[in-house]
């Protein structure tokens, strides 16, 4: 532990207390604090920390499982959006009202019902009555609803059981609080990453008997999307361009197009990152950018010729598990349905 962090040490103990405590009584269903579930499949994919595990990957990799079979809906809080209490996302929406995870979720699937609101249990109640499957994108903490599954998704760089909780470290609750996830998704694994260091994370994770294991990487697509066309992700290498990010870790992006040999300047922001119309008229300037979907979504605005584009990701189960792991998801839903 660092030297900041040993400082903050005090403060993380008495936030620790805070959130055990609530938990606690939400375990108990004490002094009013207690959990609502449905009959209908509703899933869960959040984590214990803050920052980024690959929770809107995830989503969108359950989207794709479930779109073709179910009347699916994904519900998310629509962090950082100017707009209060339900919402139903549309994607002529801007990001401001929406929060950009939702926005994107909605313009990569057009026929996906996406909501956003900080009440989960208003919002389920809201969606359920047209759909089958509700997601609820980092809703870990969100105690009010009992999820019928769970998915907790932690980084292989940074593991749960290895943090600490805030603000000393990165965790909002406890690493106990990982007994109430069905799944354990450890993400962003390197792509070179031994079997014997798989194992060690598993035998350290101290699974109960009925959670279950998986390990994913981040895949990035061979083409990039703009406005109005898309151009192989080779079209970059005898460009200069600027790389754009306001996502809580960039750093596999950067490595991924260090790899690729392309020359690029990085502009790096805050997670979540609201751009000023000042920015944003500063990198109007810059001949090419690059930027996350995320950030996408909240980059483009009507400025006129604006040479944007983005580089989209998904989740990529590791060691040919991906069968296994959608037959996992398939399984609970039979068994909430039943």
């Amino acid at each position: 532990m660092n030297r900041l962090r040993v400082l903050l040490f005090p403060f993380a103990i008495i936030y620790g207390w805070v959130v055990t405590i609530r938990n606690f009584l939400y375990d108990k269903k004490w002094l009013g604090f207690t959990g609502v579930s449905y009959k209908k499949p509703i899933i869960c994919v959040g984590n214990l920390s803050v920052g980024g595990t690959g929770k809107s990957p995830m989503i969108e990799l359950l989207v794709s499982y479930l779109k073709d079979t179910h009347n699916l809906a994904v519900l998310s809080r629509g962090y950082g959006r100017k707009t209060k209490g339900y919402l139903q996302v549309e994607p002529n929406l801007p990001a401001s009202q929406t929060g950009d995870e939702p926005l994107q979720f909605k313009q990569k699937f057009p026929s996906l019902s996406v909501a956003v609101c900080e009440d989960r249990k208003t919002g389920i109640e809201k969606l359920l009555p047209e759909a089958d499957i509700i997601l609820l994108d980092d809703a870990f903490q969100h105690r009010k609803v009992i999820p019928g599954f769970s998915i907790l998704l932690t980084a292989f760089d940074e593991l749960f059981y290895e943090d600490y909780f805030l603000p000393a470290g990165n965790l909002r609750e406890s690493r106990k609080g990982a007994s109430r996830a069905d799944v354990i998704v450890v993400t962003k694994c390197p792509d070179k990453v031994s079997y014997a260091r798989l194992q060690e994370i598993k035998f350290l994770l101290n699974l109960a008997s009925h959670q279950k294991v998986y390990f994913s990487k981040i895949g990035y697509a061979a083409t990039i999307f703009g406005v109005s066309e898309s151009l192989p992700l080779a079209y970059l290498k005898d460009k200069s361009f600027t790389l754009v990010t306001g996502i809580a870790n960039p750093d596999p992006l950067v490595l991924f197009l260090n790899e690729q040999g392309f020359s690029f300047t990085h502009k790096k922001y805050a997670d979540h990152h609201r751009f000023s119309a000042t920015e944003i008229a500063e990198l109007k300037q810059d001949e090419l950018i690059i930027t996350t979907e995320k950030d996408y979504m909240r980059l483009q605005v009507p400025l006129g010729k604006y040479a944007l584009y983005y580089l989209p990701i998904k989740t990529i189960i590791l060691n040919k598990q991906e069968m296994f792991f959608k037959k996992t998801i398939e399984h609970a839903i039979g068994l909430m349905e039943g």
